[in-house]
């Protein structure tokens, strides 16, 4: 499995692609000791139907803490959020869940994007700068989240 040492924003993309691929193949689970433990886990939890894992809503949460520790602290940090935070609000303003966090959006945004990909969906020149500055975010997220991991 993906470490969410290592980078906890792919971390959190790898878990919610599992999940995904679990509700659609659920008999794959019994291939692999790791998809049963998370299909397991899916049951425990109530989400075969949607929803997301307590891990990935843990990591979610400890990268949104991080994120709001750097917006009082790091001047270069709030600037790229500023930058990207008009386009983060029209993609929340087209969910069922306008108020998710900033994080939260730019993992969803690249997810949906992932998604299209596969779908091999045209993704518009809007969409791709705006997807260019939440991987930069998302980047530099998970950096420091490494960075302050490894100074423990």
């Amino acid at each position: 499995m993906k470490s969410k040492r290592e980078n906890i924003a792919e971390y959190i993309l790898y878990l919610w692609q599992l999940e995904d691929y679990l509700r659609a193949f659920p008999e794959k689970a019994q291939e692999n000791t790791e998809l049963m433990e998370l299909l397991d886990m899916m049951h425990q939890e109530g989400i075969i139907a949607g929803g997301h894992l307590q891990l990935a809503k843990n990591a979610l949460s400890e990268l949104e803490d991080l994120h709001e520790e750097l917006l009082e602290s790091e001047a270069p940090y709030r600037a790229v959020i500023l930058h990207i935070e008009p386009a983060l609000n029209i993609l929340k303003s087209k969910t069922d869940r306008p108020t998710m966090s900033d994080v939260e959006a730019c993992l969803t945004l690249l997810y949906q994007v992932m998604m299209l990909r596969l779908k091999q969906q045209p993704i518009s020149d809007e969409t791709n700068v705006v997807v260019k500055d939440a991987t930069q975010l998302l980047r530099f997220l998970s950096k420091t989240y490494y960075d302050n991991q490894a100074a423990l």
